[in-house]
């Protein structure tokens, strides 16, 4: 049995300042021995895909992994370049298996569907007999192409994404019995019609997963997956859809995702993104009794595609006069490279942040001391890592600011701590995230608050400006089922 292995992944905002071209891709990840390397999220599946094919003897070939942060969408020449190469390597080698890791929400200009188009170009290369595997973000776009021609698609199932390694065992066990003659899996999807954020870690979403986990590997039930959708991506498909698989029995995973699906509507208003203002979020942590207290400036995260050097938080912080403040982390290149010329201890006029976009707010000019320098910095998230370059730590009365080298997400404390902050001095974090950074600071934080702030992913998803879908969907409309008008 001859396996071919790739990932090719980027998570694409149709809002965003920043296009993502062939040096987004080479900064993160462009390489053909990704198994051979330290595992970042999207590269954990093919990992695990070679152990587990290995030890069944069979072989393994590895094609191109190529991995960007999210941004706009991809330029078209690099997207199809990037693709071209995987499918030179599937019309090469002609595999029975072809196991792919990507997004799911990676869009290229002139393509809606990254992923449905290479899914179905290598559909047509190998034919109906080849089985083909896909492992994929929850925060994706789960498009008719992509059910049509994979035979098997699996979703991570947390957020944070903690579980891509756990999900790629699964995955490639449907593959192998598929490929035994165990298993005929069949998939269907459900619309649910929303469009909205769901934190795994706490209730109501902890128990919604556990009754998915719970309900698979019964009555031919094999896998259920939750689409979250990625609200920030124009696209046809875009929002939250159920997805399960079966054996063999279409009318059962119609059934079943229709039925997750409606339990989950049931939830809606226990997950809404109703999270309280800046102000109301500072004016909280100003009042708290216990520290610190983490704030989540959900509207410049990285992970989403926003620029990642948003002032808004910083503005009103200043304002408050507040102190013993830690913030981070701001994407500022040029500013780290003028700290680590200065080198510690060095005081300096700063311009901080507001440089990208239109999203990114106006810059605050600062007198600070460079606090501490990290170099070649890497954060983590689970077994997964991400190096994010230099990180500095600067100083502007009480007011502590991280900045990167490298556009990245605050994934954990060490964003603070590596460049040498000792965080407990501190009363308020405000980490430049949406969730990804929840477990690592959950054991250090007093409180957390995740915040309805300005930037290129506001959380209010009844504002953001989709042009591809109907606004038929919650919260925009109350009840998106009612047919009456």
């Amino acid at each position: 049995m001859k396996v071919l292995i790739a990932c090719l992944a980027t998570e694409t905002n149709s809002f965003a300042p920043m296009p993502t071209g062939r040096l987004a891709f080479e900064t993160e990840l462009m390489t053909r021995e990704a198994t051979k390397m330290i595992p970042i999220v999207s590269t954990e599946p093919l990992i695990e895909w070679r152990q587990l094919a290995e030890a069944r003897g069979w072989e393994v070939f590895e094609s191109l992994s190529a991995v960007a942060p999210p941004a706009a969408p991809t330029v078209r020449a690099v997207y199809e370049e990037m693709r071209d190469e995987i499918l030179d390597d599937v019309r090469r080698e002609r595999p029975d298996i072809l196991l792919l890791s990507m997004h799911g929400a990676m869009m290229a200009q002139g393509y809606d569907d990254c992923e449905g188009d290479l899914l179905s170009r290598a559909r047509a290369i190998l034919g109906p007999k080849a089985i083909i595997g896909l492992e994929i973000d929850p925060h994706c776009h789960l498009t008719p192409l992509m059910i049509e021609c994979a035979d098997v698609i699996v979703l991570f199932k947390e957020y944070p994404h903690t579980d891509a390694r756990e999900r790629a065992h699964e995955l490639f066990s449907m593959v192998a019995d598929t490929a035994g003659g165990k298993i005929r899996p069949v998939m269907r999807d459900y619309d649910c019609r929303m469009i909205s954020m769901y934190m795994t870690p706490t209730e109501p979403m902890r128990s919604f997963v556990d009754e998915m986990m719970a309900r698979e590997g019964k009555d031919g039930v094999l896998h259920i997956s939750l689409a979250h959708g990625f609200p920030w991506g124009d696209n046809p498909s875009v929002g939250t859809r159920m997805l399960v698989v079966t054996d063999g029995d279409a009318e059962k995973a119609s059934v079943v995702a229709r039925e997750f699906g409606e339990r989950l509507w049931t939830l809606r208003d226990q997950v809404g993104t109703d999270y309280p203002s800046v102000n109301e979020a500072l004016d909280r942590a100003e009042n708290a009794g216990a520290y610190p207290v983490v704030l989540a400036d959900f509207a410049d995260n990285a992970g989403g595609g926003a620029p990642s050097d948003a002032t808004y938080v910083l503005r009103e912080v200043l304002d408050r006069g507040m102190k013993d403040v830690a913030i981070g982390m701001f994407w500022d290149p040029v500013l780290v490279n003028m700290c680590l010329d200065a080198g510690i201890g060095a005081q300096m006029e700063a311009r901080v942040g507001g440089k990208i976009g239109k999203s990114s707010g106006d810059p605050v000019d600062l007198r600070v001391v460079v606090r501490g320098i990290s170099r070649d910095s890497t954060l983590r998230l689970g077994d997964a890592t991400m190096n994010v370059g230099a990180l500095v730590w600067i100083e502007a009365d009480g007011v502590h600011l991280i900045l990167s080298e490298k556009r990245a997400q605050c994934l954990s404390p060490e964003t603070f701590t590596l460049p040498g902050l000792d965080l407990s001095t501190i009363k308020v974090i405000v980490v430049k995230s949406s969730n990804h950074f929840y477990l690592n600071f959950l054991p250090i934080a007093a409180d957390i608050i995740h915040m309805r702030g300005r930037g290129a992913i506001s959380p209010d998803m009844t504002g953001i400006p989709l042009t591809k879908r109907d606004g038929n969907y919650w919260p925009k409309v109350a009840d998106p089922f009612d047919e009456s008008g």
